[in-house]
């Protein structure tokens, strides 16, 4: 793990030894690691000073100091900071201050000299630990707290699921951390949104730049992150900054993470332990403190067992994981997202807003929506689209309701039921005898039925859903007498037809 994602690079480490020469060797090896923010004192009086209007990150504190003792310095240290771990640095090979400081609280013990490889990991796991605490703290007071901290960061994501407030609470708490951000989900469910309600929670100065790394070869994906020098490869007439310069302070968000190639997995996992890049064609070493947030509608762990992503990459990706539910799991939020799209894409499309009516929301409600919300939001602008008046047509929502993707041409409208327009297949609020949407997706699934035979899997197959969701529609529909009870029943039985009279004798049954 990186200097960077543990350190919390804003909060200092306070080094407090009588020797300038620890002193300057502690802060050459912190530097190398990537941590750029230190204090030193020389004195115990000088580090009180400091940490009473300093908040620091980590202590390394020297027992041997002049005027008072170390063990005394560290019990006030540990009553003043008790979030704040301490690592004692010193030359005294002593087991019973060894112990006695332990018990006090150290974190730690070191003797000096103290092998870099030991002091790097003892300050890495001390910063771990600190930022662990301190994002359980925050999970647990987000989750207590029944109000959002930062609620313009998830404006522009419209939602009522409970699901989805639960997770706007976890962004929240997660969103300090620099540790990289993993959302899970199929395409369409708003990813992106999400990845913006990430960097705008976490407060960064810097800017949210996006990079869709579906279709980047190797040398394209380095050259769109890291940037190139001039003559760096053939056509490269210009120096160019990468996206992680631009970045600066902000955040990365890296979408498709599941398309990208093996090589470029290696230089990602590079980047996120160490914050070091080179830019193409340059030797100089760069650092980026850009916090990442990835997302991916692939299944990692499938593509892990088949060797074509790193596992220890995923493991380092999965600090911050969740999944944002799709919308067939959250239909709550289906009326509050066609209003929504019913105003933009008639003021986009200049035409009269239509009203969103029960029986539309009903028929979507009952759409699995593979596509999620950017499919609601291409239907609607679809049929906003078509709009002549002030009704809306429905055309677009019928056909993906049985299930063919808006392909299919729609059956001809049959003659009222009882010859005068009043019976009950009767569309009140249009002309020329159109029958009600649940009238016309019953008659899709009879017409399927009976091209297929009766046979409920090709029937399914043929309306472009699972033979699972073909049968709960058709029991829904039997239930309420809406179609007949031979209607998907296991073949041997009597087929279904599905001319227009046996339709409208049926259905009207």
């Amino acid at each position: 793990m990186t200097a960077a994602t543990l350190a919390e690079p804003r909060l200092p480490i306070l080094m407090v030894d009588d020797e300038p020469g620890v002193l300057e060797s502690q802060e050459s090896v912190l530097r190398a690691e990537g941590y750029t923010s230190v204090l030193a004192c020389r004195d115990a009086a000088e580090a009180l000073r400091v940490i009473s209007g300093t908040e620091v990150a980590l202590v390394l504190l020297d027992l041997a100091l002049p005027g008072l003792r170390g063990e005394d310095f560290l019990a006030q240290l540990r009553l003043r900071m008790p979030d704040v771990p301490v690592i004692v640095v010193t030359s005294a090979a002593d087991i019973e201050t060894a112990v006695r400081c332990m018990k006090a609280g150290a974190f730690d013990y070191m003797l000096k000299p103290v092998e870099r490889s030991r002091f790097s990991s003892g300050v890495r796991r001390a910063l771990e630990l600190r930022s662990l605490k301190r994002e359980f703290e925050r999970l647990r007071d987000r989750f207590l707290c029944g109000e959002l901290l930062h609620p313009a960061a998830f404006a522009g994501i419209l939602t009522r699921d409970p699901r989805m407030l639960s997770l706007f609470h976890f962004i929240e708490a997660v969103a300090p951390s620099s540790e990289p951000v993993l959302v899970l989900g199929e395409t369409g469910v708003g990813k992106e949104l999400i990845a913006r309600a990430v960097h705008e929670a976490s407060g960064r100065p810097g800017e949210l730049v996006t990079v869709n790394a579906a279709g980047l070869d190797d040398t394209m994906f380095a050259d769109t992150l890291f940037g190139h020098r001039r003559g760096a490869y053939t056509g490269a007439a210009e120096s160019r900054r990468g996206l992680l310069a631009a970045a600066g302070g902000g955040s990365v968000f890296l979408d498709e993470i599941g398309d990208v190639s093996g090589p470029s997995q290696v230089k990602l996992l590079r980047l996120l332990d160490s914050g070091e890049y080179f830019p193409l064609g340059s030797d100089v070493l760069q650092r980026s403190d850009a916090r990442f947030i990835l997302a991916t509608n692939r299944d990692l762990p499938s593509l892990m067992s088949q060797g074509r992503f790193r596992a220890d990459l995923y493991y380092r990706l999965s600090t911050h994981q969740f999944r944002v539910p799709p919308l067939r799991e959250r239909r709550v939020d289906i009326p509050v997202l066609l209003e929504h799209f019913l105003k933009e894409a008639s003021a986009e499309l200049r035409r009269e807003p239509a009203a969103v009516t029960e029986r539309l929301v009903s028929l979507l409600q009952d759409y699995p929506f593979p596509g999620n919300v950017r499919e609601l939001r291409s239907l609607v602008f679809d049929a906003v689209g078509r709009q002549t008046g002030s009704a809306l047509p429905l055309e677009p929502f019928l056909r993906v309701a049985a299930g063919d993707g808006g392909t299919a041409p729609l059956p001809a409208a049959a003659p009222p039921a009882d010859g005068d327009g009043s019976g009950p297949d009767r569309d009140e609020s249009s002309s020329g005898g159109l029958l009600p949407l649940r009238t016309m997706v019953d008659r899709y699934i009879l017409q399927a039925l009976s091209r297929a035979d009766g046979n409920l899997s090709q029937a399914a197959r043929a309306l472009g859903i699972t033979p699972q969701a073909l049968s709960k529609r058709l029991q829904r529909r039997r239930k309420a007498g809406r179609l007949p009870e031979t209607a998907g029943r296991p073949a041997g039985r009597r087929p279904v037809r599905a001319d227009a009279e046996g339709d409208s004798a049926r259905l009207r049954g």
